[in-house]
């Protein structure tokens, strides 16, 4: 997997715009390889406050990862085995709402899967899990986020829902308004199959939705570009860095009330894991403390 001992117990997922978190110190970047390939870029390991924090930058450094390309099971795979507990993810999304503004930020708190080709589950071939994803962000860490926001001077919206769409086309004008009418406040690209991996891997989820634009809904506001959303992330670094410093300080890792570690306890359904063995030693990282 990788030549260091060091462990970590929260990580950091970077989306477009973040690619590096200059805060950490006794900085680190190790190479991961995994029964899944590997991951997006190199992980770098390192100390930010008190804690041990990793951080991966999800297009990889440079992006040169499109959505769909992102590898996000080696990704979840790879800081599992570095013992990560929780995971925040930082994105950027379009605002399907009028009063939820370009250089905002949401805390989602629910998620509409539209991707079409992604893998999106550890499991099969032999070994079956159904894990729960009624709330597919973990409720503890969401509110470290918000607690984050308070602090800082953005303005944020604690809960949305966030459509994903495979990409890496932006929307038409219908299906932008379609998503409107379904419910949906914010759409990206990236928080899965992301969020689904990390709660079969039993690690808690969490997003910190960076508002680039209006997508293309809006009649007064120009229908979004890469130029535009890049040009905003640019605007929001500072905010990304405070809130990741803020997060890591007020992170609780132990003995947290949430389920999302021990999503699994009562989602397998193979009587049998022993029958399997080519999957079984792929998955045994997540499956080790149920055999």
């Amino acid at each position: 997997m990788s030549g260091t001992n060091r462990r970590i117990d929260l990580a950091f997922i970077g989306g477009s715009g973040l690619y590096a978190l200059d805060e950490l110190k006794d900085k680190e970047f190790i190479r991961m390889d995994t029964p899944f390939g590997n991951t997006s870029d190199d992980i770098a390991l390192g100390t930010l406050g008190n804690i041990e924090v990793g951080f991966l930058p999800r297009h990889g450094r440079g992006h040169v990862l499109l959505p769909s390309e992102v590898p996000y099971a080696a990704n979840i795979y790879a800081l599992k085995a570095l013992g990560t507990k929780v995971i925040i993810s930082i994105s950027a999304v379009g605002s399907l709402r009028q009063e939820i503004k370009p250089l905002q930020v949401v805390v989602p708190d629910q998620l509409i899967d539209w991707t079409k080709s992604r893998k999106n589950s550890y499991f099969g071939e032999g070994i079956v899990a159904h894990v729960s994803f009624a709330d597919p962000f973990c409720p503890i860490s969401r509110q470290v986020i918000v607690k984050a926001c308070r602090s800082t001077d953005v303005a944020y919206h604690d809960g949305g829902t966030c459509i994903v769409i495979e990409g890496p086309q932006f929307s038409t004008r219908s299906e932008s308004l379609l998503y409107r009418n379904w419910g949906a406040d914010i759409i990206g690209m990236t928080a899965l199959p992301e969020a689904k991996l990390a709660r079969e891997a039993e690690i808690c989820y969490s997003t910190v939705a960076m508002v680039t634009d209006y997508d293309c809904w809006h009649d007064e506001e120009a229908a979004v570009s890469a130029h535009m959303v890049v040009d905003n992330l640019r605007k929001n670094v500072e905010t990304s860095q405070e809130l990741v410093k803020q997060i890591a300080a007020n992170i609780q890792i132990a003995d947290s009330e949430c389920k999302c570690g021990t999503a699994l306890e009562t989602a397998l359904l193979s009587e049998r894991l022993e029958s399997s063995p080519d999957s079984l030693e792929r998955i045994h990282l997540l499956l080790s403390k149920y055999i």
